[in-house]
């Protein structure tokens, strides 16, 4: 049987903020995955023994980074895209809701020369999902059609976490968000700077708010405003503004 060299290509950013239950295992998976070169781990302040795991990696392809207070899952992904060194930037969360072993999957677009940006679906496709919070579906499925309204995207799932970039793309993006307002914040931006942008679906194993789940209703308020606030009509206005000033 022919087995295909893998050549490494990508780095992971991994925001963390009180992941001891899960971190250890979900670093050993990413770093399981031939497509990983770089592992940016950045740790947002955590009170748990989070970061007491984290002084016992050695490996040569993590980079720990410790942030000092919560700023929060945005400021937490601004630090660790600033330190990402190879070709293609994917997020991974540390609760091991999403499988690092889906790399290849989110890479295939971009391997192609298809894509800038490859988002990961929760919605789309037929791979196993845990069945938990249907109001927080319909939150997510919400939010996503405001969001293809103000963008003129057909996304269904702009709230994934697996998104999936082209270094010099993340990097060129001027992210300004510190909580969960970074989703809607990179996709309005993404569709203000035109890039191609695949959606491919994944697999998705959910947690209970009782097993660690961060995100709140709140959360959903603000990323509408987000939504509203870096729509692509907005952001292009404020380019030019920008660059005639």
């Amino acid at each position: 049987m022919h087995v295909q060299n893998i050549t490494p290509c990508l780095s992971v950013v991994m925001p963390c903020y009180n992941e001891e239950r899960t971190i250890r295992e979900c670093i050993d998976a990413v770093l399981s995955n031939s497509y990983v070169g770089q592992l940016v781990i950045v740790d947002d302040g955590s009170t748990d023994k989070t970061r007491d795991i984290l002084k016992e990696i050695f490996s040569d392809r993590v980079n720990v980074i410790l942030q000092e207070k919560n700023g929060g899952k945005g400021s937490a992904l601004r630090t660790g895209f600033r330190a990402a060194t190879q070709e293609f930037v994917v997020v991974q969360d540390a609760d091991l809701e999403y499988d690092p072993s889906e790399y290849g999957r989110l890479l295939a677009p971009l391997l192609e020369n298809k894509a800038d940006v490859v988002f990961g679906s929760r919605f789309k496709g037929s791979d196993a999902h845990r069945v938990l919070y249907y109001w927080h579906s319909v939150g997510n499925k919400f939010l996503t059609l405001i969001s293809n309204m103000f963008t003129n995207l057909n996304l269904t799932d702009m709230e994934t976490c697996y998104k999936c970039f082209r270094r010099e793309v993340i990097q060129s993006i001027d992210l300004k968000e510190n909580r969960f307002g970074i989703e809607p914040e990179l996709t309005g931006k993404i569709a203000s700077g035109k890039w191609r942008l695949y959606e491919v679906g994944i697999s998705y194993s959910g947690r209970t708010y009782e097993e660690g789940k961060k995100i709140g209703w709140k959360d959903g308020m603000r990323a509408i405003y987000c939504i509203i606030k870096y729509c692509p009509m907005f952001e292009v206005r404020r380019m030019k503004k920008r660059s005639n000033s």
